[in-house]
């Protein structure tokens, strides 16, 4: 089953309320989008493997550690590259993929136009970015392509979700956990997250 893991921390709630205020500018909105977005990923990365190695100080030799995990980042575009411009700030050797997904604004179904991942995601830890999880159909479906690849392990980040799109996430990957700032009441009549954050993509990229 998918552990859905809500992460609380102060800056989140202090930054995830400058991006609900409809009045936050553009570039109030990218500088808080990367705040969110580096705690969550930070907790992802908690946990993963690292090994002991020996470095030179200016002084004397000390005992240190290297991650031992191969990390690829897969955005969710357009939206997701939000949150992989922050992710490269401290994992600038991660490699990166993508997956576009257009959503038809009459059935709320998403339609994937590109695709560019890695061929082989074996013994790879792969993290997949996008901030606003609504139905779930987008992460799904980028899911299953993502899972051909035989990663090792999967975990989804997003920064706003609703309980449908969980419950779907949930019910078809139950292998993937999910790492995500705020889960909000419900879908609205159009598919969008009530209260939400608005168009995400629009609101970052200021179109």
């Amino acid at each position: 089953m998918s552990k859905i893991n809500i992460i609380n921390h102060s800056l989140i709630k202090h930054s995830l309320s400058v991006l609900r205020n409809k009045n936050t500018s553009t570039e109030m909105f990218r500088r808080h989008t990367a705040t969110v977005s580096q705690i969550l990923i930070i907790e992802v990365l908690n946990n993963i493997s690292i090994k002991e190695i020996v470095v030179e100080t200016p002084l004397d030799s000390a005992q240190g550690h290297k991650v031992q995990e191969s990390i690829v980042l897969i955005p969710v575009l357009r939206a997701g590259i939000s949150m992989l411009f922050s992710a490269q700030n401290f994992l600038p050797w991660a490699s990166v993929g993508f997956i576009g997904l257009e959503r038809d604004e009459k059935t709320a179904k998403a339609r994937e136009y590109y695709q560019n991942i890695p061929q082989n995601l074996r013994e790879k830890y792969v993290l997949i970015l996008d901030p606003m999880l609504a139905t779930g159909g987008s992460i799904v479906d980028t899911i299953t392509a993502v899972k051909q690849k035989n990663p090792k392990v999967i975990n989804a980040v997003c920064i706003v979700g609703a309980p449908e799109g969980i419950e779907r996430l949930k019910k078809e990957h139950a292998d993937v956990d999910l790492y995500i700032a705020a889960i909000d009441s419900h879908l609205d009549e159009n598919k969008f997250i009530v209260p939400g954050l608005g168009d995400f993509g629009d609101r970052y990229f200021g179109t």
